[in-house]
């Protein structure tokens, strides 16, 4: 006759308690690609709003400023260059490269035509007069 013997889970976490309890459980972590956001402040006077974004590493040429009524479009394009040299590989690469975007609405409408931009040191700073407000006209009901 076979031997029938019990079997104990504990006894083979036994000798080290940790190896088999969390088995399974730790899978290599994969992180997920970071997409560069642009961080801006928006500041506003009696006159005109103020705006200064974090756009590192773009060339002004690459970035788009667009102005529809109160709602302004900012976008920027990162390039990515090929760059290979003899015996060299990469290891890790930690750069971003592509397309960046963000939009926001403000209280007044802007008034385009005099609006501008500069662009230096990574930091876009856009004026944004505001649009001289039309005086509400009154209608007499006949």
């Amino acid at each position: 006759m076979a031997n029938i013997t019990r079997f104990d889970p504990f006894e083979l976490a036994a000798a080290d308690p940790f190896d088999n309890l969390f088995r399974g459980f730790f899978r290599p972590v994969q992180i997920e690609k970071e997409v560069p956001q642009m961080r801006m402040d928006v500041k506003e006077d009696d006159k005109a709003y103020h705006v200064h974004a974090e756009i590192p590493g773009v060339n002004k040429e690459d970035i788009q400023v667009t102005i529809d009524g109160n709602t302004v479009t900012i976008s920027a394009e990162t390039k990515k260059e090929s760059e290979q040299k003899e015996g060299e590989k990469v290891l890790r690469r930690e750069r971003y490269y592509g397309r960046v975007s963000r939009s926001f609405a403000l209280e007044s409408e802007v008034d385009e035509a005099s609006a501008s931009a500069k662009y230096q040191d990574g930091v876009l700073e856009l004026t944004l007069p505001k649009k001289a407000a039309t005086s509400a006209k009154r209608l007499t009901v006949q």
